[in-house]
């Protein structure tokens, strides 16, 4: 990291804020372009879920991605940034009426539906606006993630989607309404995941699915299955592109993708995690009964992942060339859970030095919080220096 960075450019600056590399960025949507490309009818999305920095928005969009929402805030963000309403889907549990009839007047791509209810309440305010609502049904696939359980979202027990059993009742449903049209099934089975077996399994699943479907003359247009594929943590520097090659190639080898099917992706983790890092200095160095604490100025407040998840992130102190000692990074929220790592080794560190928290471009600034009455951290990207 140190010789990736005039830090020069930051000694000025209020801390914590966010950086995003957008070289990195740019190289990443590359590879994505590339490797997606080599396969026809391969669509990719960008899961805005992810980070909805709006910078980072219109570099991705500049790339022609689509856009994948879970709110109407989401799909405002998307709108803003460039993003053509004809490649946006719209998938989450709770659509309110608001964020439908936003997606209905843009006439976005396809709204991705996760109950019978919300199929019914979509047709209804379709009818309203004499328009044709495209969906796609989230199916609950049952397959399992190797990730933190947290993340999961493909499994029998998650809210998420619309259980196997209840995929043909929902379809004959939706062709029976006036005012929406069936195009497509959507899965996803969860984030952070690095072993290929558990897209493989997901390909079975669908390709069992679709057997069930084609058996009852039901036509499927557009196959969704999400995003799902992870980043290395441990190695940003060594690794900041995923490997997109496999991911793409598990789909092409083990779905039995129809020749009239178009293959739709959501990544998000994925295209723009490694290009972030979040920035903070050093408040004090503490001396505890048992232990040495780095105390910095970001908290779960600017980075709740190790809180809420336990997550690892790469950590560096920018300012030191000293020896290695061992620390726990804390923030000042008055929280016990306020911990960044525990018992990590860092260049020995000093009131005032810059930290960086590596590979924080996926689901950092977007889940920032004014707890405690705490600011909002600032985002920047290459470009602003």
């Amino acid at each position: 990291m140190k010789g990736t960075f005039q830090i020069e450019k930051f000694s000025t600056m209020r801390t914590p804020f966010y950086y995003y590399d957008t070289g990195v960025l740019r190289k990443t949507l590359q590879a994505i372009n590339t490797e997606a490309g080599k396969h026809e009818g391969f669509c990719v999305h960008y899961a805005v879920k992810a980070n909805a920095n709006p910078k980072v928005l219109n570099v991705i969009c500049q790339a022609g991605l689509g856009a994948d929402c879970v709110s109407g805030g989401e799909i405002e963000a998307s709108i803003r940034a460039g993003f053509p309403a004809s490649k946006i889907v719209y998938a989450g549990v709770g659509k309110s009426d608001w964020e439908i009839n936003l997606g209905l007047d843009l006439g976005i791509f396809a709204f991705n539906v996760e109950s019978t209810a919300e199929l019914e309440v979509i047709n209804q305010l379709a009818e309203a606006k004499g328009k044709v609502a495209r969906v796609a049904f989230r199916i609950n696939p049952n397959v399992g993630a190797h990730t933190h359980a947290n993340i999961t979202t493909g499994l029998a027990e998650n809210k998420f989607g619309i259980a196997m059993r209840d995929m043909e009742p929902i379809i004959e449903r939706a062709t029976e309404m006036k005012n929406v049209k069936f195009i497509g099934l959507h899965f996803h089975i969860g984030s952070q995941i690095l072993e290929m077996d558990d897209f493989k399994a997901l390909c079975n699943r669908i390709n069992d699915l679709q057997e069930v479907l084609e058996r009852h003359h039901i036509r499927v247009e557009t196959i969704n299955v999400g995003g799902g594929l992870g980043i290395d943590y441990k190695h940003p520097n060594r690794v900041p592109i995923p490997d997109f090659k496999t991911f793409f190639n598990t789909y092409a080898r083990f779905l039995k993708l129809r020749p009239w099917q178009t293959l739709h992706f959501e990544l998000g983790r994925a295209v723009v995690g490694q290009c972030g890092t979040l920035f903070t200095r050093t408040l004090y160095i503490k001396e505890g009964a048992c232990k040495k604490f780095a105390i910095v100025d970001a908290g779960m407040t600017d980075l709740i992942r190790p809180a809420l998840y336990n997550a690892y992130h790469k950590i560096e102190n920018l300012s030191s060339d000293e020896p290695l000692e061992t620390y726990d990074v804390v923030g000042p929220i008055c929280e016990s859970s306020d911990v960044f790592a525990k018992a990590i080794d860092l260049n020995r560190c000093h009131r005032g030095d810059l930290i960086a928290i590596r590979s924080a471009g996926a689901y950092g600034e977007i889940m920032a919080s004014g707890y405690n009455c705490r600011q909002l951290p600032k985002g920047y990207i290459t470009e602003d220096f």
